[in-house]
């Protein structure tokens, strides 16, 4: 047993077989602990369960988690790649006991598993206990038969362990392993004790104690068990060195950079191969759990370990980015352990090579200019902060890169005159917002922002997590505290909520915390990176400092993201049917439906509909994978991601892409690839179906379409297939033949309408005579016949005036129909014979006048016009009769 996977297996195992739950490794950014940086051990997942706040079905487990120290209070940055066992990224074993079982059998499994199941010589080992731990320091003579000279009592807190001022504490004991007397260095607790012989490789913390105040401690009523042991430090033991990066992933590491720089792992260039093999493993593991480089927080430490890799890669002669060539070897050790490489290798390759690009860029030009700020400066004398600032500022290049540029040369840097810089800056960033004519309460932002940084964003990978509350604001104002009934405004140092952008509304849910429970009805984004919670506080008090647990409303979050993720596959199918002309013009993403306006100059027909829908839905069924990868965005557009209207894009840009084309140019191709920051579902499954429920203009060459996802969709649809169910009962016939049965019932109606219609027009002419001739008198020597109907379509008038014409031989006619709401409609006719005398069209203008209106038009034979009130159709009448007279 050599290999680190094999040895991570066998611990596992070991734990396994007595009785432990395998927990795999939790995320390297803390869900449960605000105060780290990053995940720095293996009980920070289970701090809650220690604490007694959170219960798990399991009294014992056994981890190998992933672990980085690379900032805040836990940095090994800059010693990596100088020393034997400093790394930026580690493993740590362990096994944990809650309240189970406790020192005697911690130690007997500790033992027993390094002499047995790893077969490490006994003699070459020894521990530590604190100096007052009896029980420790007999257990280890029982068990392992060690010497009273093989337990060191040690007084310090380096044996003691303590989760912080009060809470969880107890004593530790340390296993070290003697790597013999040709490497110096003394036992623990010895004057030459920081030598390299003696190497701890398991610490087992014996949580027995809580620390109520600084002075009082009372015993756990259910002592628990934390240990770690270092996996590269244990590999280094069994595979026979003593240097952590001679072990077999770091020497696969640093032979594919060797062979990738053309440049040998000796003399002064060992030092880089051994930067770039660490950095690489923390860079691409905190990629794959959300990390993204930026420019502070969480992102700023990622971009500075990637970096400081690159410079190294630099130094060996790499003209071309180099880091992102070695993640496949990485993925090859460490992707069946870690599945999340795998699944996020596209996403860490871009990144690596994109931030490569950039760094280069940025280190030619800094450097060139650098040299040219400092050409006449000699050792001892400092580069003023002005021109720092100027350097970091305006092109880009870091202050810890200037410094790092010019210690070769003994130069320093005025890092007053930096800050004092910086500060200037921000002081008129200020001022020109607080001129720019926007909302006053705006300024405060800007204010918090500068107090206490901008949010961590912990969403894509979450919707739960601790924070600490930084800031709350209420009507424009910093306040300290807020009580039960108020609103707020809560800024916490990260959070899984996500801030309204891009269409998408933002989240709600609850903040929970010692004594109060808050809702959060909606989450905005101010300053350029302030996440803004806007909350109701139901129970209890809320103050600057408290911390909390943040909890995103998950069925609104889950219906947001299939909305959104539909909205890409419904943009793409737009394309594909009507034309690469289409692009979103805005669009909505909310948890009930969504909606996105896009370019089109003409409506959708119904065919062109139900294929845009069908193309959606097939790319659904697929079921693939949805992926995340950071790109600049010169190249994301190059490679063909839609960018979205309205959107501001930085250099860097998230890329989603979804499904497979199955047609056309693109088949076998990503179907769908745009920019965009939003929340998306994992895998396109999980949007379930998609259903366009409206689709129509809203501007000169805009249209918009409205959809339903999932179980929305699915509720529409039933809705539907329930009122087809009630036509179908009341037309007395089957939901399948409802519709031949409502064709029928129209033909009748259309045939009975048209009958009606006839006789209406019969009745019209009908006269007083027996005969039935139409009724008419003579004005003027003119035959006139004028006549008020009801139940008489306006289109249907024209054809009564020709039957009304025929029947007079020579004359005038005159009909008036009245509707519902009283409007009339008024034809004239005039026989060909009383053209050259009357026009039809002088005629209706006179009749239209009377009944409140104005106008009129058609031929001399034939004239049609209207009027808002038919009250006056008599009136009308009797003004046409008045003008033939």
């Amino acid at each position: 047993m050599s290999g680190v996977n094999e040895i991570r297996s066998t611990f596992l195992d070991y734990f396994r077989k007595n009785g432990h739950e395998v927990v795999p490794s939790s995320p390297l950014v803390p869900r449960n602990d605000p105060t780290l940086m990053f995940t720095n051990a293996g009980m920070v997942q289970f701090k809650n369960v220690f604490t007694g706040l959170e219960a798990r079905p399991y009294s014992r487990a056994t981890t190998s988690q992933k672990c980085v120290r690379a900032g805040g209070k836990h940095n090994d940055l800059d010693n990596v790649g100088y020393t034997a066992r400093h790394h930026t990224f580690f493993e740590m074993l362990g096994n944990f006991s809650f309240g189970d079982y406790f020192k005697e059998e911690a130690i007997s499994h500790a033992w027993n598993l390094i002499t047995k199941e790893f077969g490490l010589n006994k003699d070459k080992l020894l521990v530590t206990v604190y100096h007052t731990d009896d029980d420790a320091a007999n257990f280890w003579k029982k068990i392992a038969g060690l010497s009273d000279d093989r337990i060191i009592r040690i007084a310090t807190n380096d044996n003691f362990w303590a989760m912080g001022d009060t809470g969880p504490c107890g004593p530790c004991s340390e296993i070290f392993y003697d790597h013999g007397d040709h490497i110096w260095g003394g036992p623990p607790g010895s004057a030459d004790e920081d030598g390299d012989r003696f190497i701890e490789i398991w610490n087992l913390v014996f949580m027995q104690f809580e620390q109520v105040t600084k002075e009082e401690r009372i015993d756990l009523p259910r002592p628990s068990i934390d240990t770690g042991m270092g996996l590269e430090r244990i590999a280094a033991i069994l595979q026979g060195v003593h240097d952590n990066y001679d072990i077999d992933i770091f020497k696969a590491l640093i032979r594919a950079s060797e062979e990738a720089t053309g440049v040998k792992a000796e003399g002064g260039q060992r030092a880089s191969h051994r930067v770039i093999a660490d950095h690489l493993r923390s860079a691409s593991f905190l990629i794959a759990d959300g990390v993204l480089p930026s420019n502070e927080g969480r992102g700023y430490v990622l971009r500075r370990i990637m970096r400081r890799a690159m410079r190294h890669a630099q130094l060996l002669g790499a003209r071309d980015p180099l880091m992102y060539r070695l993640l496949p070897t990485l993925i090859r050790k460490m992707g069946q352990a870690y599945p999340e490489l795998v699944r996020a290798e596209a996403l860490i390759s871009e990144t690596l090579k994109l931030e490569e690009t950039r760094f280069r860029k940025t280190l030619e030009r800094g450097l060139g200019l650098l040299s040219d700020a400092t050409e006449n400066m000699s050792e001892g004398q400092s580069l003023d902060g002005e021109t720092a600032f100027k350097l970091y500022d305006t092109y880009g290049f870091p202050l810890d890169l200037t410094q790092d540029a010019l210690r070769q040369r003994g130069i320093n840097v005025d890092t007053d005159g930096f800050s004092a810089a910086m500060e200037r800056q921000k002081a008129e960033a200020r001022a020109n917002w607080s001129g720019s004519g926007d909302a006053a309460t705006e300024k405060v932002w800007f204010q918090v922002r500068d107090k206490v940084g901008t949010t961590e964003f912990l969403g894509y990978d979450t919707e739960k997590a601790e924070g600490v509350v930084t800031a709350l604001v209420r009507d424009g104002s910093v306040i300290e505290a807020a009580t039960a009934g108020e609103s707020v405004s809560i800024i916490v140092n990260q959070t899984p909520f996500y801030a309204e952008s891009g269409g998408q509304q933002g989240d709600a849910g609850f903040i929970y915390g010692d004594g109060f429970v808050i809702e959060v009805t909606d989450t905005v984004k101010r300053a350029d990176g302030v996440f803004v919670h806007q909350a109701a506080i139901r129970e209890g008090k809320i103050q600057t400092g408290d911390a909390v647990e943040l909890v995103v409303d998950h069925e609104r979050r889950s219906r947001m993201r299939s909305n959104h993720s539909a909205t890409h596959l419904l943009h793409e199918a737009l394309r594909e049917t009507l034309g690469t002309h289409v692009a979103q013009k805005g669009s909505l993403v909310a948890p009930e439906r969504l909606r996105f306006d896009f370019s089109h100059p003409k409506p959708i027909s119904e065919d062109e509909l139900r294929k845009i829908e069908n193309i959606a839905n097939e790319i659904i069924l697929q079921n693939a994978p949805v992926n995340t990868r950071l790109m600049a965005v010169d190249d994301a557009i190059e490679a063909g991601a839609m960018a979205l209207f309205g959107e501001k894009y930085g250099d860097e840009v998230r890329v989603v892409s979804m499904g497979t084309a199955t047609k056309g140019d693109k088949a076998g191709k990503t179907y769908s690839l745009e920019l965009c920051g939003g929340t998306h579902v994992r895998q396109t499954g999980d949007i379930g179906l998609v259903r366009v429920v409206s689709e129509g203009a809203v501007a000169a060459g805009v249209r918009r379409m409205e959809a339903l996802t999932g179980e929305a969709a699915r509720l529409y649809l039933e809705e539907q297939d329930d009122r087809v169910k009630a036509i179908a009962s009341a037309l007395k016939t089957t939901p399948s033949e409802a519709l031949e049965r409502v064709n029928s019932l129209m033909d009748e109606r259309r045939k009975l309408e048209k009958e009606l219609s006839e006789a209406r027009k019969k009745l019209a002419l009908v006269g007083d005579s027996a005969d039935g001739a139409a009724a008419h008198e003579v004005v003027n020597g003119v035959n006139f016949m004028g006549k008020v109907v009801s139940g008489v379509a306006p289109r249907d008038l024209k054809p009564l005036a020709d039957d009304g014409k025929k029947q007079l031989g020579s004359g005038v006619v005159l009909f008036i129909g009245i509707d519902e709401s009283n409007k009339a409609s008024a034809v004239v006719g005039v026989t060909e014979d009383l053209v050259s005398r009357f026009s039809a069209v002088d005629l209706v203008r006179v009749a239209s006048a009377a009944l409140g209106g104005a106008g009129g038009g058609g031929r001399p034979d034939m004239a049609q016009a209207g009027g808002p009130d038919g009250s006056q159709a008599a009136n009308a009448i009797a003004a046409v009769k008045g003008a033939l007279a």
